[in-house]
């Protein structure tokens, strides 16, 4: 099952720590949470400030890491494919969540597809414009969803046209 994700963190260099996670399975359901820092994390640094904390909803989305990691094992599922845009961080972020790599749950791979990755590798078309919220994870998650099938035409038409 394919799970295009996004997060939105606090970096300073030597921590990254989760605001807020957003994913879109194949079957189009979704999932989201915020940490229960994430608020806080949101308000330390200006950028943050202006384009992450906006989004935030609280409430019932705000759960502690350990539910978080618990809801993630039953959204994704026992083999996941997941993808992201500029997955590196997030990639992390979303690791961090079970404490490290190693102790990622069986089954799940211990790497992340890049959207931009394989953008790059098609000739950098020119990606669908994002209309919902950026930095939004649910709306970023979903919207990475759209750009990879996007890419996947893009390669389709490319393997039709070289035959």
């Amino acid at each position: 099952m394919k799970i295009w994700f996004d997060t939105e963190f606090y970096e300073n260099g030597k921590t990254i720590e989760l605001i807020s996670i957003g994913a879109i399975r194949e079957d189009g359901a979704t999932y989201y949470a915020e940490s229960p820092t994430g608020y806080d994390a949101a308000s330390i640094d200006p950028w943050l400030v202006e384009n992450v904390r906006p989004h935030l909803v609280g409430g019932e989305n705000v759960k502690h890491r350990d539910v978080i990691a618990a809801d993630l094992i039953e959204f994704a599922g026992e083999r996941p494919e997941f993808w992201a845009y500029y997955a590196d961080y997030d990639w992390v972020v979303l690791c961090q969540l079970f404490g490290r790599m190693i102790d990622l749950p069986k089954g799940w791979p211990m790497y992340c597809r890049d959207i931009k990755q394989w953008c790059d590798s098609l000739g950098n078309p020119e990606l669908p414009k994002q209309e919902s919220a950026e930095h939004n994870a649910l709306a970023d998650a979903v919207w990475n969803r759209q750009a990879w099938e996007f890419l996947a035409s893009c390669q389709y038409m490319a393997e039709r046209k070289a035959r």
